[in-house]
């Protein structure tokens, strides 16, 4: 059962990947876990650990705060 605070998280990692044309193994290799796991991350189905959260923000340019839906300002500062 996916946790209800992963769903905002889900969509947005989601939407930030195909935004920006991204592959899932693309971002599967920057995270450096293999896509199958990276696939579980996007679908809310495992918890992400800090270090990999920052860099999925600094990679999309977006604030941590917008990643995990706690704000809709997605701008970094």
């Amino acid at each position: 059962m996916i946790r209800t605070e992963f769903i905002e998280f889900s969509k947005r990692l989601k939407s930030l990947r195909v935004t920006n044309k991204k592959l899932q193994r693309d971002v599967a290799e920057l995270l450096k876990v293999t896509e199958r796991h990276y696939r579980l991350c996007e679908s809310g189905k495992v918890d992400i650990p800090m270090s990999k959260l920052i860099a999925l923000a600094d990679f999309f340019d977006v604030s941590l705060d917008y990643l995990v839906g706690r704000s809709d300002n997605s701008k970094r500062g």
